[in-house]
């Protein structure tokens, strides 16, 4: 069971590995930065608001203060010492209740002095990974690119790899084809394949091709030689009947053989 594990935590981490992508796992752990210095933020706001909610009551205090003082004065002018007794009673009560909130008071500030140094830390220290996250990400990307290039001219890429085995597998097919061609060429050049076409292909009717093929050649160049006064006689003069009165360059040559 626990090699198991260790097997599948293995391979659980080497997929994790593929699958991971930096500049992701940058931009997410920045995302948290932003949210904690949010939270930071909130968190400043509402301590700022408890205080000034606290010197607001401490505002109302000493104002009903001084009013119970002023009541007092007026009451033991007016003969009414029992009044002024009462009066001063619940002012010394509104002084410790003064007291308290000043004390409270002082509590938040300094609460909202750390808080809004920590801000300030927090601040500037996820402004410096911003600007480290974009470095390293630039970095990463063009290695990429870098690496991609490398693996394309070298062609050990999967994409160039395809690329090769396709070009491979056509060069393979034209030899076979080119390889089947010429041994069917030599097949119907040995006579062991009759030609589609219907022309002759055995070695008799090759030589008799051949042979007529020379004598028309020859034929051909001696009439040339004829028309250009080459040959072994000059040619003749047509007579009335439209008709030539010497033999022809073939003709003498044909006697000349008999």
């Amino acid at each position: 069971m626990k090699r198991m594990s260790m097997i599948f935590r293995a391979k659980a981490s080497k997929a994790l590995d593929k699958a991971e992508d930096p500049r992701e796992t940058l931009d997410y752990s920045y995302q948290k930065q932003l949210e904690m210095l949010q939270k930071v933020r909130r968190g400043v706001a509402d301590v700022a608001t408890s205080r000034k909610r606290i010197e607001l009551q401490a505002t109302q205090l000493q104002q009903q203060s001084e009013k119970l003082q002023g009541q007092a004065q007026q009451a033991l002018s007016g003969g009414r010492e029992d009044l002024a007794r009462e009066a001063l009673t619940r002012r010394a009560g509104l002084q410790q209740q003064i007291t308290d909130l000043q004390a409270q008071h002082a509590q938040l500030q300094g609460e909202e002095e750390k808080l809004t140094m920590a801000s300030q830390r927090l601040q500037a220290k996820v402004e410096a990974f911003r600007t480290r996250k974009e470095t390293i990400k630039a970095t990463y990307t063009a290695a990429e690119a870098q690496t991609k290039i490398n693996e394309a001219f070298s062609g050990i890429s999967e994409e160039m790899g395809d690329v090769g085995m396709a070009v491979q597998r056509a060069e393979d097919k034209t030899a076979t084809m080119q390889a089947r061609a010429g041994a069917i060429d030599e097949l119907i050049a040995s006579g062991a394949l009759d030609d589609a076409s219907g022309q002759p292909s055995d070695d008799i009717a090759r030589e008799l091709d051949q042979l007529s093929a020379g004598q028309s050649v020859d034929s051909e160049l001696e009439a040339m030689k004829a028309q250009l006064g080459q040959g072994s006689e000059p040619p003749a003069i047509e007579g009335e009947s439209g008709r030539s009165s010497a033999p022809t360059a073939q003709q003498a040559e044909q006697e000349g053989k008999s």
